[in-house]
């Protein structure tokens, strides 16, 4: 199966599994189910799921459980986005193509939302229809607790945060910054199937840190050369609030050459994996050449 096959085929089961886990009707405060299924549903690549499922197909991993990991990893990413759009965070208007989810709500049905959203991720991961084994369903908990709070997103949310008004970052500082608040979902997206098949996480954690980094990079060069109606939300943000980016540090084509390499020392962490890992392969490749 080719990799964009086998991207939208996962993003229309995360989809479909994400309104099936979010049903409005079921609970008396519908509204903010309402805006949680604004916030996860609809536009996407599913990409953290999709590594999930992936990486987890490796080790011979029922295909259903691996969704599920990758829906409750989703719930947290969707999350993210709704905080980080609000006027106290990156106060953003457009969010893949549509207003931001305080612009179509209000921002304490945005706050509530993306609360309940962080929340209920714990609540998928725990269910025994996610995996049998109450202890690696502990893992799965544990992993994404530690992948999104105080060492990992969140706490890369508060230093970038704290880069606004700072004017001597240098490569180091960046790239710690966006290890934690870009890469540390996408090593629990790879480790998430590791845990569950019960197997060693380090290659795919090699993986992860590599493609991690490769994104941020990819999207910091978008942000230069891409429109709002192309990426579906505001771009050159970072340069509005005086942050420095890769692209500002590195230049344009060191960046793409940096970018590139990292794709390359990823893709050879998976050799042990062989042909299986084909598909991770190309979603490496295709951090980098996105358009959006």
């Amino acid at each position: 199966m080719s990799f964009q096959v086998a991207l939208a085929r996962c993003a229309a089961e995360t989809d479909a599994l994400l309104d099936q886990l979010l049903p409005a009707e079921a609970v008396p405060a519908r509204r903010v189910v309402e805006a949680m299924r604004y916030a996860a549903l609809g536009e996407g690549k599913r990409l953290r799921p999709f590594l999930v499922v992936e990486s987890a197909a490796l080790f011979g991993v029922a295909r259903e459980q691996a969704l599920r990991a990758g829906a409750a990893l989703e719930c947290v990413h969707c999350y993210s986005l709704v905080h980080d759009d609000l006027p106290a965070m990156d106060d953003d208007d457009l969010r893949r193509g549509k207003p931001t989810l305080h612009r179509a709500f209000n921002e304490a049905t945005a706050i509530l939302a993306g609360d309940a959203l962080l929340t209920y991720a714990f609540e998928i991961l725990s269910d025994a229809a996610t995996h049998p084994d109450p202890a690696v369903r502990l893992k799965l908990v544990s992993g994404l607790a530690k992948a999104a709070g105080f060492a990992g997103m969140v706490g890369g949310q508060m230093l970038d945060i704290e880069a606004e008004t700072r004017i001597d970052s240098v490569l180091s500082d960046i790239s710690l910054i966006q290890s934690l608040k870009t890469g540390a979902l996408f090593r629990f997206a790879c480790e998430a199937g590791a845990i569950m098949g019960d197997a060693d996480p380090a290659p795919l954690l090699h993986y992860a840190d590599k493609i991690g980094l490769a994104f941020q990079i990819a999207d910091d060069i978008l942000d230069v050369e891409s429109t709002p109606e192309a990426l579906g939300k505001a771009t050159q943000k970072d340069r509005v609030l005086g942050k420095a980016t890769f692209v500002d540090l590195l230049g344009l084509d060191e960046a793409r050459r940096r970018a590139a390499a990292l794709v390359d020392e990823a893709i050879v962490g998976l050799k042990e994996y062989g042909e299986k890992a084909a598909v991770l392969n190309d979603a490496a490749k295709f951090i980098v050449a996105r358009q959006k």
